[in-house]
């Protein structure tokens, strides 16, 4: 497996890093929305890969940068990772395409999710 973390936060990616890197193979590092299409397509990524999307980013937006890779990708799998607890966020990250929506308070979670097996997606 394959993780693109997108975090404008230094101090954050690395402890994001740190938490679940060991279940990846590659961890590629973004600071910025802006970047996250090159670096999916520059590492290869694909449906059996995860990006760990912050939502406020400097230039372009994790909301923005997500509906941008599912619009290139549509089997790019996006994990939210925020610090924001809000019903409405939450409604816009999904229809963005996030797969998924995780607190920063609970990181735990997110190492619990990305361990987890996973049912073959249909273009394995």
């Amino acid at each position: 497996m394959k993780l693109l973390i997108v975090e404008d936060n230094v101090a954050m990616r690395r402890m994001i890093r740190a938490l679940v890197g060991d279940l990846a193979d590659t961890v590629v590092e973004c600071g910025d929305g802006t970047e996250v299409l090159a670096a999916y397509a520059h590492a290869q990524f694909d449906s059996r890969d995860w990006v760990l999307m912050d939502v406020h980013l400097q230039t372009l937006d994790g909301l923005q940068a997500t509906r941008a890779l599912k619009a290139q990708w549509p089997d790019a799998r996006v994990i939210i990772v925020t610090g924001y607890n809000d019903a409405k966020l939450r409604a816009e990250a999904d229809k963005a395409g996030a797969c998924e929506y995780v607190l920063k308070e609970d990181l735990l979670a997110l190492r619990r999710l990305l361990a987890e097996p996973r049912a073959p997606s249909p273009q394995d």
